[in-house]
């Protein structure tokens, strides 16, 4: 991939939108900005800094699939010229990235034994270990975690400085909004806060306890200690062969999956007097909320979650001068646009996703490797837009504004 320029844009340039200057991007050529992904320097070198990116690929940065390497090349070159360290930890032996480099795998405060072994089971094993990480890493460190299929579009260092690293900022934590309507919860592709934060010092204790002589994450959706905590999609269908899925194994798969997802909708409507935790209190004053679905699902919004229709939109070229703009072309262009003025980000969906949607666009760019930055399309503007142009305005706060009682009276670790 060639090193981008900002020369006369091949693309317009959307309302809300302005061109970040050079001197403010790393612009060395992708193969040198490898080489210094793979060889980061320790946090242990900047003791006076919490500005870390974190991402987790078990296998490695080197085994990326090339859409993903290009989203983490576009976190770089916009953040690290301001100071930010992105390190991509792995579970590969003798890699300096190796997430035991940075963290004690053998802590049981840290990690389950099915993770310091080695032996964590089921389909979605790989992503079960990511979760993991999440956690002790922020609490240790301090920083941002985020999947490598989210793209950032918004400009993260900015909400970093005026919130969770202003000392006169209230909030403590930026997340997604989970957009439930019910109770509340958080999306678990994206957290940033600084180290030894409170909630997720309790969330990783619930985390950890649900591990306990497990090797996967089946059956967690059951636990006594989430018996307050309503299922996770419990209005999805699925059926695969002659199999029709209930509505309750629907929710008991997708739940077991985001097992992380139910931990912190409990933590989030836990009161517990004994320890001074105040659950939706906290959430209210200290959580800087992004909206669900305009702050990073949006393609998703504009396509009804139709992967193969989000894959044809992005791949379609622009009208060259004097062709006239069909109607897919008018919807392209409003989703592209809207994307870079208004989303904070865009999370491709994987995982078990697939089984109850089929193809999604993040499944179809890994698919057809390229596709995602052809020149000239729809997706070549999104990714030439993550690079050279930030937002006139930050996102705003969607809150927990809704009075909310809780879900959980009591000890975090106790049951009902």
């Amino acid at each position: 991939m060639s090193t981008p320029t900002n020369m006369n844009s091949p693309y317009p340039l959307p309302p809300k939108v302005h061109p970040i200057p050079s001197h403010l991007l790393d612009l060395r050529p992708a193969s040198e900005i490898d080489t210094l992904l793979l060889n980061p320097p320790h946090p242990s070198q900047f003791p006076n800094t919490e500005k870390n990116l974190w991402f987790y690929w078990h296998t490695g940065y080197s085994t990326l699939p090339p859409h993903h390497r290009r989203t983490i090349h576009a976190y770089f070159r916009r953040l690290s010229p301001l100071g930010w360290t992105i390190r991509v930890v792995d579970r590969v032996p003798n890699s300096p990235l190796n997430i035991s480099n940075y963290l004690d795998i053998t802590d049981p405060n840290l990690f389950p034994l099915a993770f310091a072994n080695g032996t964590l089971t089921g389909t979605h094993a790989i992503q079960h270990s990511s979760d993991l990480v999440r956690f002790p890493l922020l609490l240790t460190y301090g920083g941002v975690y985020a999947d490598v299929g989210l793209m950032q579009i918004g400009d993260l260092d900015r909400l970093w400085t005026q919130t969770v690293g202003n000392p006169t900022s209230p909030y403590e934590i930026i997340a997604y909004d989970g957009g439930e309507t019910t109770h509340r919860t958080l999306c678990n592709y994206f957290f940033a806060s600084q180290k030894n934060n409170p909630f997720f010092s309790r969330c990783h204790q619930l985390l950890l306890k649900l591990w306990q002589g497990k090797q996967s994450t089946e059956g967690m959706h059951s636990h006594p200690l989430l018996a307050s905590v309503p299922l996770m999609g419990q209005t999805l269908t699925l059926k695969e062969g002659d199999k029709v899925f209930s509505s309750q194994e629907c929710a008991a798969l997708l739940t077991d999956y985001i097992i992380q997802g139910q931990v912190m909708t409990l933590v989030l409507g836990l009161i517990d007097t004994e320890t001074n935790w105040d659950g939706p209190t906290y959430a209210k004053e200290k959580i800087y909320t992004l909206e669900f679905m305009l702050g990073a699902q949006l393609i998703n919004q504009y396509t009804a979650w139709n992967g193969p229709k989000a894959f044809q939109l992005m791949s379609m070229s622009l009208p060259k001068e004097g062709e006239e703009e069909t109607e897919d072309q008018r919807l392209a262009k409003e989703t592209v646009e809207n994307c870079l003025s208004r989303s904070f980000g865009f999370k491709l969906a994987t995982g078990i996703i697939l089984r109850f949607y089929g193809d999604t666009l993040g499944s179809l760019w890994k698919k057809y490797p390229g596709s995602d930055c052809v020149e000239g399309t729809y997706a070549g503007w999104l990714r030439y837009g993550m690079v050279w142009w930030g937002q006139d305005e930050l996102p705003r706060c969607v809150g927990f504004e809704k009075e909310f009682e809780g879900l959980k009276r009591g000890q975090l670790l106790r049951e009902c």
